[in-house]
């Protein structure tokens, strides 16, 4: 198969590839003290980011490959698979929890978060659905909620709202692109709002992650530290930062920077130029994937491709949100340059899924 098919196709390969270049450098300068303070004498988080870096490349090339990516019957066991998982990441013993979430399985020395493969299966599983109707408008029915509404509950039983936020979003905006009725928006919107309240009502902590969002200087030290360490990383930094390497925050001020809050350390070394530089980055990548879906020689492979980067977006802008203090902060990370080998790996399955699917 001819990897390249347009000049999409290149932006779309080199975009992700500077992300993920770009993370990798940015994990050494940020995590590098961090490990060698919490992790002394192991592997250091950007050798291991390199790893994970090199797997994804290995993943990406065998799924441009298999051409069973196509199918139903592949989506809906990958789906049946996933639920599966979610599953047993709840079984103490088997699940490990981090940070107050029950969300990742052992595997060996790895570890991988079953909420990432889930957030691409239910979507693609989706869209082969909802392109089933000849006419292009979707039929409502109780089946396209019952595929969203399992796995939610259990990535909330993790818990873990920042997937969920993602998932119900990508879906949301998935539906309205295949047509399903405006009047049905309102009610779903509704039932949302509801069951967030119901979402804050079950845990005390979400209201104090809302609370430290609209005062995080209220509470400096418990609720409000990650946003209040996450500006002051921002604010002294100005238009060009303080130099690559040269960050404050970094030295145990703001938690392990090379997760969730990496953005905050690039805003603070090179500043909101080198942060322009990364949007720029992310929204070319966003513009290509779009464009390989309206190529897309299938409605399933429309609807597919357009999930997938939909939930790129809303996962990429989310985490830029919750750095620079929009959002109650959110345990999600920065597509290709945050620390993790699930999240590194899933998004370079994502685009060898995408690139397959364009086929």
């Amino acid at each position: 198969m001819a990897l390249l098919r347009g000049k999409e196709s290149y932006l779309l390969l080199v975009t992700t590839l500077m992300l993920s270049v770009i993370g990798i450098i940015f994990v050494y300068s940020a995590g590098t003290y961090w490990s060698a303070v919490h992790y002394s004498g192991k592997m250091p988080f950007y050798m291991k980011q390199s790893l994970y870096f090199g797997v994804g490349i290995v993943v990406f090339f065998i799924t441009i490959r298999l051409e069973i990516l196509k199918e139903q019957s592949f989506w809906k066991m990958a789906y049946l698979f996933s639920l599966v998982l979610l599953v047993l990441v709840l079984i103490p013993g088997i699940g490990l929890e981090r940070n107050g979430s029950q969300s990742w399985i052992g595997v060996g020395p790895l570890t991988i978060q079953p909420a990432e493969l889930t957030k691409i299966t239910v979507l693609v599983y989706m869209s082969h659905i909802l392109a089933q109707h000849k006419t292009g408008t979707p039929v409502v029915n109780w089946r396209h909620a019952v595929i969203v509404i399992i796995p939610v509950a259990l990535i909330m039983l993790q818990p873990d709202f920042g997937s969920v936020f993602i998932l119900v979003v990508s879906v949301f905006l998935l539906l309205f692109v295949a047509g399903y009725p405006l009047k049905l928006y309102a009610m779903i919107m509704v039932a949302g709002v509801a069951g967030l309240v119901g979402l804050i009502a079950t845990a005390p902590y979400r209201l104090k992650r809302i609370e430290a969002f609209l005062d995080p200087w209220a509470d400096p030290l418990v609720s409000g530290f990650q946003a209040v360490q996450s500006l002051m990383a921002i604010g002294p930094a100005g238009i060009f930062g303080h130099g690559f390497g040269q960050s404050r925050q970094k030295f145990l001020y703001l938690p392990e920077p090379q997760n969730d809050f990496i953005y905050a350390i690039i805003l603070e070394e090179i500043g909101l130029v080198g942060g322009l530089v990364i949007l720029a980055l992310f929204v070319l990548t966003i513009y290509a994937g779009y464009k390989f879906a309206v190529q897309a020689k299938s409605r399933t492979s429309y609807y597919a491709i357009i999930g997938l980067v939909t939930m790129l977006t809303v996962q990429a802008f989310l985490n830029i949100a919750v750095v620079i203090g929009l959002v109650p902060v959110t345990g999600v990370t920065l597509p290709f340059i945050s620390y993790g080998g699930t999240s590194l790996v899933t998004m370079w399955l994502i685009i060898g899924i995408i690139y397959q699917l364009a086929k």
